[in-house]
C-alpha cells in the first residue's frame, strides 16, 4: 500500500480521477476530504456538467478539481495565499484545463464588485474561525453572483440551520463529519 503524503489531494472521479496532487501547507487550509467531496458530488451529478463554477476560497482547489473532472466549465478561483494560488493554476495546467482561471485576491474584496456572469455552482469553505461565511453569501447575493437557479455549498462549524443566509436559499441536503457542517442550498429566486 503506498503511503500517503501530507499536503496531497487526489480526485476521486470523472475525467481526472486518480490523479493527485500536492498543494502548499498554509493556515487555515483545509481541504474537503474525499469521502465528503464523493457525496457532494453524489448530490450534484445532475448539476455539474457544463455548470459555471465558482470557488472563492479555493485553498488547495479540491472543490474546484472535482467539478471540472466532472465536466464542469467555465469556473472562476479565488485564494488570498499566493503559494495556494500558484499551486492551484500549476495543477490546471499539468492537467491541461484552460476553462478554469485563479485569481490571488480576497474573496470578499473580489465578490463585492458585481459579477460580470452569475454562477451555476458556488463552493464556500472558507478558513474557519474568521466569520467570513455569512459576509460571502450575503455579497454573493447582492453582487449578482448566482444564476437564478445556482447551488451552493457551504462547509462551516456551525450547523446550517443557525446559519444567516439570504432568504431565497433553501437547504437542500446537510450532514457532518467531525465537527465541520457541510451543506447544499439550491437558490430559489
Amino acid at each position: 500500500m503506498a503511503q500517503k503524503t501530507a499536503n496531497q489531494l487526489r480526485i476521486i472521479g470523472g475525467d481526472w480521477r486518480s490523479r493527485r496532487f500536492v498543494f502548499p501547507d498554509a493556515l487555515g487550509l483545509r481541504p474537503t476530504p474525499d469521502r465528503v467531496r464523493e457525496t457532494l458530488f453524489n448530490w450534484l451529478a445532475a448539476v455539474t456538467p457544463g455548470a459555471r463554477v465558482l470557488d472563492p476560497f479555493a485553498g488547495s482547489g479540491a472543490l474546484l478539481l472535482e467539478a471540472l473532472s466532472r465536466g464542469a466549465g467555465p469556473a472562476l478561483a479565488f485564494d488570498l495565499n499566493a503559494q495556494a494560488a500558484n499551486a492551484l493554476r500549476g495543477h490546471l495546467q499539468a492537467l491541461g484545463c484552460a476553462q478554469a482561471e485563479v485569481r490571488q485576491t480576497d474573496a470578499l474584496q473580489a465578490l463585492a464588485k458585481p459579477a460580470a456572469t452569475p454562477f451555476d455552482l458556488v463552493f464556500l469553505d472558507p478558513p474557519f474561525g474568521q466569520d467570513l461565511l455569512e459576509p460571502a453569501c450575503a455579497t454573493l447575493e447582492a453582487q449578482g453572483w448566482l444564476a437564478a437557479d445556482a447551488w451552493i455549498y457551504t462547509e462551516s462549524e456551525t450547523q446550517p440551520s443557525r446559519l444567516s443566509l439570504p432568504a431565497t436559499w433553501q437547504l437542500h441536503r446537510e450532514k457532518k463529519t467531525g465537527n465541520v457542517h457541510y451543506a447544499l442550498w439550491h437558490r430559489q429566486a
